[in-house]
């Protein structure tokens, strides 16, 4: 056996600075906290290239000019007529909006919403974010709730630009928000369910795959399919039949909302004969499609954690 010379046992020592963290241990709900911010920022490209702020930056534009639009609208006609004459004339307003835009927020859903989860299961990360304390369960709620703020901001930003416009381009601004402060509480209402309803969609779908655009078609897909079935059956059916089974237009179900809560009947795509059912069965199938895609989300990462 040879004796090793000086020269074989020479090494070298890195220094890589490694040390024990002492700081404040801000526990798990620090932890959700960063998933929700993080969650903010991917739906709006932030921190990200050029290209991943086009798409959810446009989706914001387009809504926000199409209540600028409505706004100007009716203000000229106000100021080139008459006061009152958008109204008298039935311009579309604030319990028009979501039906012109409903589509707009279902596709934001559809395209930004699978952001949020996808890329962290195709890439594997979704494993790191699962070592202890966060569970499956805390990251898609931080997850679902950073897409809620998002889907509000949407759906809300635009009808207070439409408040606006329609408030200064009336002749005493002042006494247009006191005639008018009730569309206020129902447009938030409106807002908030069909942002609720989205939210839960988008991300239920992005649930089932890994890969973005299989989410954003599923949901599209989905949404396109019901809403052509329930014309069919609606307009070869008649009496209850028609009315119950045009429920299964999802596209809809929102915008039943928006009409109960702006007494309006101008909303609806293909389930028009669901409105000649009671309003407890339009509020309830609201809450029975959005708490089942709640339903299916919580089950496929409640499966993560156990």
């Amino acid at each position: 056996m040879t004796t090793p010379t000086p020269k074989d046992r020479e090494g070298t020592v890195f220094d890589l600075g490694y040390r024990r963290y002492d700081g404040p241990r801000e526990g798990r709900n620090r932890a959700r906290m960063a998933l929700y911010l993080d969650g903010l920022r991917i739906a709006m490209g932030i921190g990200r290239g050029g290209r991943a702020k086009i798409l959810p930056w446009l989706f914001v534009i387009v809504a926000i000019a199409i209540g600028l639009i409505m706004a100007l609208i009716a203000g000229a006609v106000d100021r080139f007529v008459g006061e009152g004459a958008a109204e008298a004339a039935n311009l579309p307003s604030h319990a028009d909006f979501y039906s012109i835009a409903g589509l707009l927020l279902f596709l934001f859903a559809a395209v930004v919403g699978p952001e949020l989860l996808c890329p962290d299961r195709h890439n594997k990360v979704i494993t790191l974010y699962l070592v202890r304390p966060i569970t499956g369960i805390d990251y898609v709620a931080a997850r679902w709730l950073a897409f809620l703020t998002i889907m509000l901001v949407v759906a809300w930003l635009p009808q207070v630009v439409l408040l606006a416009g329609l408030a200064f381009g009336a002749p005493q601004p002042g006494d247009y928000l006191i005639d008018h402060w009730e569309n206020i509480p129902k447009f938030l209402a409106a807002g908030a369910a069909i942002a609720i309803y989205s939210t839960s969609m988008g991300l239920a779908v992005a649930a089932f795959t890994t890969r973005r655009g299989y989410a954003s078609v599923g949901l599209v897909g989905l949404l396109i399919i019901s809403q052509m079935a329930a014309g069919i059956l609606g307009s070869n059916l008649t009496g209850a039949a028609a009315e119950w089974l045009s429920l299964v237009s999802l596209s809809d179900i929102p915008l039943h909302i928006n009409e109960l809560v702006f007494n309006t009947t101008d909303s609806l795509g293909g389930g028009q004969a669901a409105r000649d059912l009671p309003t407890a069965v339009r509020i309830g199938a609201f809450f029975v499609v959005t708490l089942a895609a709640i339903g299916v989300l919580w089950n496929r990462y409640w499966r993560l954690s156990v």
